[in-house]
């Protein structure tokens, strides 16, 4: 039986996750692996559950909390650049999920296919994307998703098919460990109407969202028919401290660390956020960012 101790060329014992996460919080992983390939990344699984080690998968470290007390078992960053192999054939376009969602949308768009123009500004990799649906205004990630290449708590790889997706709002039916790679089937498009749109997005996003701090994006989902950042902003919250976190005065649904918060700072202002919504308007606000 293989010990996790035989990967010591990409294991890191006790390493802070607070400076890969874009929150800047969070305690330290027991074990830390960054495999090189996908090969490389099946064998650390496989190994971890013949051990009774506990994984989990990290991606752009955009959309995570991690609790002040760190994580048991391991942690796996899909880093390499061997992840993040981008290519266009046609109108299909094939992603490593360890691609930035970013280089993802500009690559598409100056290739002239459309649909994923109005994920701009949206943090982290093309894995974490599919598997919380991110999205906005102009729709989401998963629409145009066409098979998704996974891999098993187990080390087992399959392909899952359009027929086997299913995506909703935040949400996909993906719940296998780790994301490998996607195609998405996207639409010609002129180049240049489609940077222009792009460039439109973005500014927009920018007007309206803390790009420039340390945040992780949107903290809660938006209720139906609603927007989680207007009802925060009703309760008169915006603006809030604990700590050295604080609730986003140029958005509600932001919450920022000014770099001295706690990830226990940030839990009190999510607690508090909740409990007040609830009280003066009904409405439960559901995370959209996962704790660690």
């Amino acid at each position: 039986m293989s010990s996790i101790e035989d990967f010591k060329d990409i294991l890191k014992h006790s390493e802070p996750l607070a400076k890969y996460s874009w929150f800047k919080i969070g305690g330290p992983a027991q074990f830390f692996l960054e495999p090189r390939n996908a090969d490389e990344l099946q064998a650390v699984v496989k190994c971890c559950a013949e051990n009774e080690i506990p994984v989990r998968v990290f991606g752009g470290g955009s959309n995570i909390l991690i609790k002040d007390s760190g994580v048991q078992g391991a942690v796996i960053r899909i880093h390499d650049q061997e992840f993040a192999q981008i290519s266009i054939e046609g109108t299909t376009v094939t992603s490593g999920a360890g691609a930035l969602l970013s280089n993802l949308v500009s690559q598409t768009v100056k290739e002239g296919l459309a649909g994923l123009e109005g994920l701009v500004g949206i943090p982290g990799t093309v894995g974490g994307a599919l598997h919380g649906n991110a999205g906005g205004h102009n729709g989401d990630i998963g629409q145009f998703a066409k098979s998704v290449s996974v891999l098993t708590a187990r080390g087992e790889k399959f392909v899952r098919t359009a027929d086997e997706l299913s995506f909703s709002y935040r949400e996909s039916s993906i719940n296998e460990l780790a994301i490998l790679e996607a195609t998405f089937e996207l639409q010609q498009a002129d180049a240049d109407e489609l940077t222009e749109r792009m460039k439109k997005n973005w500014i927009m996003k920018k007007a309206n969202q803390p790009l420039t701090h340390q945040s992780a994006g949107c903290i809660f989902k938006n209720p139906r028919g609603m927007h989680a950042g207007a009802l925060i902003e009703q309760a008169g919250l915006k603006g809030t401290r604990i700590g050295g976190a604080e609730i986003s005065d140029r958005h509600a649904n932001f919450i920022i660390n000014d770099e001295s918060a706690t990830t226990e700072n940030v839990l009190d202002l999510i607690n508090l956020a909740q409990n007040t919504v609830s009280e003066k308007f009904g409405v439960d606000l559901e995370l959209e960012i996962e704790l660690w």
